[in-house]
């Protein structure tokens, strides 16, 4: 269960984003089974510094390139985002990181 200070909108991305910690990153991760290792950490910080940078939440292609670009072409791979972030990498990864919702994903 996420922190009872830190307010969730109803698909449960956080709404002040100055309240993320790696603490809440922790709870949201563990509210969708997932146990962050150094490989999500990787892709969680690359999605904040893409975030800081353009003010907006990457979409797949998007983070598949800032994940190659700072990470590798290995990492930088579609199928490798999907098995950190099962379903969708960019929302869940974003929700997690503390990042609002990609502009384009359902």
């Amino acid at each position: 269960m996420t922190d009872t200070t830190a307010v969730l909108d109803e698909e449960g991305y956080l709404l002040n984003l100055q309240d993320w910690t790696p603490e809440l990153a922790h709870q949201l991760a563990q509210d969708v089974d997932i146990a962050l290792t150094e490989a999500h950490w990787e892709i969680i910080h690359v999605l904040r510094d893409f975030y800081q940078e353009y003010e907006v939440s990457p979409a797949m292609r998007p983070l598949v390139k800032a994940v190659s670009k700072k990470l590798g072409a290995e990492k930088g791979r579609s199928i490798y985002l999907m098995t950190l972030f099962p379903g969708s990498p960019p929302k869940l990864a974003a929700k997690i990181a503390g990042l609002p919702k990609p502009a384009n994903c359902l």
